[in-house]
């Protein structure tokens, strides 16, 4: 499933004059559009809204030193959480999402497993990474929580971004990520301490000066670390790490309660075995999941998901009434 935003003005006729550019920074209302020629210019919203987010295609017209964004071309996609006040995006055009978490402090699976429904609703591709490897008994608890989305088929890496003993392990992540991220723009998500900004500043040494840049060109007075933006790891600009600001809510109210199991591998696995269509895999006979749940072997539906689902089954059907 993938989500098509519908910019301002997506009606109207390209204006003469404009031209193509790429959002690479977004800042309230304020976006910076990267030129063909690599180029950068400080766009302002045609109108009130601001539809225009990191990674979007546009179509902007120059005007003095700056730009006005006239129109969003249709997105592959849209990578987004909504709580029941406000919508938060992102990022659009990805090819993957990259859920960094690490060994110590204890990651949150409930944040995971909302970031990686996010991910499937939007049709984009998540890897999960476990930040912190050269922590061993942390990492080993950490990789042994993981164990069930290893199970549901997840690309799992396993990091140590900015490790105690010295030496060659610091091109670990190189070694390990450019591979996959080789040609594709990747979201970097995560909570704040697991090694995110570590991570940006290891793939892009320069990346701190480029914040600083943005800043100072916007005039703001202040870092911008908060707000999302897209670097490129080559020269060519082919592949992209897109930085995201740490969250510790991860709100899901754009999903429909009964379209819960169908992002979630492990509970979808069995639902098709359900006696009935619209069965919510919480008390029905003849359910599948619950079926599995209660299956003699070990069952390949962990009992923290299921309870994760039944959470958030809940917490999805209060907001629609």
């Amino acid at each position: 499933m993938k989500h098509s935003g519908k910019p301002a003005g997506h009606l109207r006729p390209a204006v003469s004059g404009t031209e193509a550019g790429l959002v690479v920074a977004g800042f309230g209302r304020h976006v910076l559009v990267e030129k063909s020629d690599g180029e950068r210019v400080i766009c302002h919203p045609r109108g009130k809204k601001n539809q225009a987010v990191v990674g979007d295609r546009v179509r902007w017209l120059p005007s003095e030193d700056e730009g006005t964004i006239e129109k969003v071309e249709p997105r592959d996609n849209l990578f987004y959480r909504q709580d029941e006040m406000r919508t938060k995006s992102f990022a659009a055009n990805l090819d993957q999402v990259l859920i960094l978490m690490a060994a110590e402090p204890e990651f949150s699976e409930n944040q995971l497993t909302r970031a990686l429904i996010a991910a499937e609703a939007a049709g984009i591709r998540p890897i999960i990474a476990l930040n912190k490897s050269d922590l061993t008994e942390p990492f080993g608890r950490a990789w042994t929580k993981l164990a069930p989305y290893r199970a549901m088929g997840y690309q799992m890496l396993s990091l140590a971004i900015k490790p105690k003993a010295s030496g060659d392990e610091t091109q670990t992540p190189v070694q390990s990520l450019m591979p996959l991220m080789q040609g594709k723009k990747t979201l970097v998500l995560g909570p704040s301490g697991a090694g995110k900004s570590s991570l940006t500043n290891l793939l892009i040494p320069h990346a701190q000066v480029l914040t600083a840049e943005i800043s100072q060109a916007l005039n703001s007075g202040k870092h911008t670390t908060t707000s999302t933006t897209l670097y490129w790891i080559d020269a060519a600009r082919s592949t992209a790490l897109i930085d995201s600001p740490g969250f510790q809510e991860f709100g899901l109210h754009h999903i429909e309660p009964m379209h819960l199991a169908a992002y979630m591998p492990d509970i979808k696995a069995h639902a098709q075995n359900c006696k009935f269509y619209n069965c919510t895999h919480l008390h029905e006979p003849g359910c599948g999941v619950i079926s599995e749940l209660k299956s003699t072997g070990k069952p390949s539906i962990s009992a923290s998901r299921y309870r994760l689902y039944g959470d958030l089954f809940a917490e999805l059907s209060e907001t629609r009434y």
